[in-house]
């Protein structure tokens, strides 16, 4: 088995690149590839445990949410925070219960279940949709609602769903109770994750370990305590882990780049490994037998029910119909979805493999073509301006807190004053220095007679408190150079 799973890890990174090429989310083929090696394939790796598969899957979702709190920069939550912030909480009951009604009236389910299923597939994926943004210039404000509600949604629906279950199994009896629930999982899952993310870059930055590596070990350990403790607290660990994350990600701290590599690295494997582990879990022989409730179910929440929350949670703030749309295209489905739809069968509710089978089939179209054709639908909504070049080099200032200074990142434009300038007549801020250019893949040492090109890559070395009036001098014009109180650094 062990030899089977490597080799099942080597074909699906390899696959990746098909994945880039033709245009298919990633999830689809290691998906696919887990049903092809399991047990309805060609039986290569036996596995038809779902307890064991919530399981890995909690594990892996810890580490998944975590890299999406860390990877979601204030200049985000800047641009969309309030509208992507109402689609990841009243967005997602919307969602439910829509779906869940008209389920109800259409497919003929009961009231609880249809809206348990609404739950569980109203989350979007963060996974699938940073990695399909990551190299395309979609409109800034779009595109960063879409992108911070997919990272921030997941634990509303987590939450909802273990609710919904609890409510079905009689442990609450009440409305005031499912509330009440609610809100604890809500507010103390908040809590636990504000304390630990706002702890934590103190706690690194003071430790003052002995090897560098022995830093990764912190930080995931940091990772798998947020969950812990608010499990231990009976409320929801995965919000917890995801603020931490995010808290944890917009601060400065040593060692972060090392860290930030790390913890994609981590999130990347556990998003193969989840999606792996759950097409060995599906049997296709009884995922058709649920096809046609697959199919109505997906173009409710496609056509009607993410439309309904979107333009209902986005109503107080400008997006034009063009962007509504494309935000509503943009609710691709992945994993946590097919991870909740095990919740059902482990905690033993009636209908079990029903949910699963259901859930995974709706998710399989949503990824398959909600996934594919987003390209397609942002060029036709005007909203596509092409692809993000992405630079292969990477400087990191380890000790950044106790030094007061920032290494930034300036790409020279064709346009940019500074080209045909060089680094001795360019009036920079008080304490800065350029430390290196890179230069048609070529890194270049700085001198003062260095001449800059355009697209040269600068990596310039600035203490914290002149960063924006050297902001200000690269975004200048030539005739608007000379500002008093700056000293040339040759």
């Amino acid at each position: 088995m062990l030899f089977f799973f490597a080799v099942l890890l080597l074909i699906a990174t390899f696959s990746s690149k098909m994945s880039a090429r033709f245009g298919v989310p990633g999830l689809i083929i290691f998906i696919a590839l887990g049903m092809i090696f399991g047990s309805d394939g060609f039986n290569l790796i036996q596995f038809d445990d779902p307890v064991l598969a919530q399981q890995i899957a909690i594990a892996c979702m810890i580490i998944i949410l975590f890299e999406g709190g860390f990877s979601t920069k204030k200049e985000l939550l800047r641009l969309a925070f309030q509208p992507a912030f109402s689609l990841a909480t009243l967005g997602i009951i919307v969602t439910a219960v829509t779906l869940g009604l008209l389920s109800h009236l259409l497919i003929g389910l009961p009231r609880e279940s249809a809206i348990l299923i609404g739950a569980i597939v109203s989350s979007t994926d963060t996974a699938a949709v940073f990695a399909i943004f990551r190299n395309k210039r979609i409109e800034p404000k779009t595109a960063a609602t879409i992108e911070v509600e997919s990272a921030s949604n997941d634990p509303m629906a987590i939450i909802l769903t273990i609710t919904i279950i609890s409510f079905m199994q009689g442990e609450i009896t009440s409305w005031q109770l499912f509330l009440g629930q609610l809100l604890w999982q809500i507010l103390a899952g908040l809590s636990i994750g504000y304390l630990l993310g706002k702890t934590a870059p103190h706690l690194i930055n003071r430790i003052k370990l002995d090897s560098g590596g022995f830093y990764y070990v912190l930080i995931l350990s940091l990772c798998f305590l947020s969950y812990a403790l608010a499990d231990e607290l009976n409320t929801n660990g995965f919000l917890a882990v995801f603020i931490a994350g995010c808290y944890i990600g917009n601060a400065e701290f040593v060692y972060k780049q090392g860290i930030t590599r790390f913890i994609e690295g981590l999130s990347t494997f556990s998003q193969v490994v989840l999606f792996l582990m759950l097409g060995l879990l599906v049997f296709p022989s009884n995922l058709i037998q649920n096809w046609q409730h697959g199919i109505i179910i997906a173009v409710i929440l496609t056509f009607i029910a993410r439309p309904v929350a979107v333009f209902l949670c986005t109503i107080f703030w400008k997006y034009s119909l063009k962007e509504k749309l494309f935000i509503c295209w943009g609710g691709i489905k992945g994993a946590v979805p097919i991870v909740l739809a095990t919740y059902p069968y482990v905690e033993g509710l009636e209908g079990g493999s029903y949910y699963f089978n259901v859930v995974f089939f709706v998710v399989l179209l949503s990824a398959l073509i909600q996934g594919s054709s987003i390209d397609l639908v942002a060029k036709k909504l005007g909203l596509l301006a092409g692809s993000k070049t992405r630079n292969p080099f990477s400087f990191e200032l380890i000790a950044l807190q106790e030094t007061q200074s920032e290494l930034l990142e300036y790409s020279v434009d064709k346009g940019s004053w500074l080209v045909n300038h060089s680094l001795q007549d360019i009036p920079w801020p008080q304490d800065s220095l350029v430390t290196a250019i890179v230069r048609q893949e070529e890194i270049i040492t700085p001198r003062g007679d260095t001449v800059i090109k355009p697209k040269d890559l600068l990596f310039i070395l600035l203490k914290n408190d002149y960063q924006e009036e050297l902001l200000d001098l690269l975004d200048g014009t030539d005739g608007q150079n000379e500002r008093e109180g700056y000293s040339c650094q040759p």
